[in-house]
C-alpha cells in the first residue's frame, strides 16, 4: 500500500512539473519546418544561418548591408544593401514570413518580381510600413498589408503589432486570385483580371508596364531595403 501511495505521489509530482513547463519550451524553433509541414510541401527560403538562396536584383551575392544574425535576415539601417531576391521563381504558392520593422520604417515583400518589357523590374508588393509615423502613410493603399499603390487592405480587420515587434504576413496566389493575410487574418483579396483590377492598376504607378502589370505567370520573391532596419525570419513557401 505504501509503495502504491508513494508511486502515485511521484506520478502526480511529475505531472505537475510537466504542466509548469513554459509553453515557449514547446514552441517550434525558428527557421525550421515540422515533419507535417515538410509532408505538405513547405520549403524554407531562409535557413537561419546564411543568405543562401538569395541574391541582389543584379544577380550578385547578398551584400554586407544585409546581416544574418540570431536567426534573422536583416537589412541594416543605412546599410545600403539594396533589395534582394530569391534565386528561384514561383507561380502558384502559399508564402509566409515574419517581419520586424523599426519605428518610422518602410519596407516590403514583393512577389511575381520580374523584368517587364517596359517598366523595368516590377513585382506585386505586400507593403510593410509604420502606419502611424512613416512618411509614406498618406494613402490607404500604401499602408501595411496593402497591394502597394494598387489596392488597400481592410483596416477594420487588420491587427498589426507595433514597430519593433514581430508580425506574420502570408500571401496566397493561385491562378488569378491573390490573398493577403496579417497575423492570421485575411485583410485583402483580389483577382488579377477584370475591371476592378485593371481600373486600380490604371490609377497606379504601374499603369505603363508592358505587358500589363500583373499579367506575368511567375517571378521571384523580393525583400525590400528602403533605408530602415527590417528583419525577416521563418520565410517559407509551398507550391500550390
Amino acid at each position: 500500500m505504501f509503495t502504491q501511495i508513494k508511486m502515485k505521489r511521484v506520478l502526480a509530482g511529475g505531472l505537475l512539473a510537466w504542466m509548469l513547463v513554459p509553453a515557449a519550451a514547446f514552441a517550434q524553433k525558428a527557421n525550421t519546418l515540422t515533419p507535417e509541414e515538410k509532408k505538405e510541401g513547405w520549403v524554407l527560403l531562409f535557413d537561419g544561418t546564411t543568405s543562401n538562396g538569395w541574391k541582389t536584383t543584379a544577380g550578385t551575392p547578398v551584400p554586407a548591408g544585409w546581416e544574418v544574425k540570431d536567426g534573422t535576415l536583416t537589412a541594416k539601417k543605412g546599410g545600403k544593401g539594396g533589395d534582394i531576391v530569391s534565386e528561384k521563381e514561383f507561380s502558384d504558392f502559399d508564402l509566409m514570413a515574419d517581419f520586424n520593422l523599426e519605428p518610422e520604417g518602410n519596407s516590403g515583400l514583393k512577389y511575381f518580381f520580374t523584368k517587364y518589357e517596359k517598366g523595368g523590374n516590377l513585382g506585386f508588393e505586400y507593403q510593410i510600413l509604420d502606419d502611424k509615423l512613416a512618411e509614406d502613410n498618406k494613402k490607404a493603399n500604401h499602408l501595411t498589408g496593402s497591394f502597394y499603390d494598387v489596392m488597400q487592405p481592410d483596416e477594420s480587420k487588420k491587427k498589426v503589432n507595433a514597430p519593433g515587434q514581430w508580425n506574420t504576413l502570408r500571401i496566397v496566389a493561385k491562378g488569378q486570385k491573390v490573398e493577403h493575410y496579417l497575423n492570421g487574418i485575411k485583410i485583402l483579396e483580389f483577382t488579377r483580371s477584370g475591371k476592378v483590377y485593371t481600373d486600380a492598376v490604371a490609377l497606379s504607378k504601374f499603369n505603363k508596364a508592358v505587358p500589363a502589370f500583373g499579367s506575368v505567370g511567375k517571378g521571384h520573391i523580393l525583400l525590400q531595403e528602403h533605408g530602415a532596419q527590417v528583419s525577416f525570419k521563418n520565410i517559407k513557401i509551398k507550391a500550390l
